[in-house]
């Protein structure tokens, strides 16, 4: 259900799709960035996710952050680099909120 999810947030194997939740996303995140969408941010790790379909194979599932998974590392390397949380509208919380078939925090 993840990957499915990400897909239908417009992260597809294609690229992102025009007028979904990932190109608002992409259009934000470049904003905010001066022009460019970083490596690592939660617009291009879901969008390699969403290629290669592979969301809840990293750990990302519909059920939460699979313990000892890629996405356990990741959530536990931002936490660390934030002072012990992990931020709203991060990396790791965008991801999951979206593979969970939420809006990564977007309204």
């Amino acid at each position: 259900m993840s990957d499915q999810n990400v897909r239908n947030a417009g992260f597809t194997p294609s690229g992102i799709a025009a007028g979904s939740l990932a190109s608002s996303m992409m259009s934000h995140e470049a904003r905010s960035s001066g022009g460019g969408v970083p490596s690592g941010g939660p617009t291009s790790t879901l969008q390699g996710m969403g290629a290669k379909g592979t969301t809840h194979s990293s750990g990302f599932t519909s059920s939460g952050i699979s313990g000892g998974s890629k996405a356990s590392s990741m959530m536990s390397k931002e936490a660390t680099s934030y002072g012990g949380g992990v931020p709203r509208g991060g990396t790791t919380s965008t991801v999951q909120s979206i593979s969970m078939g939420g809006k990564g925090g977007r309204r």
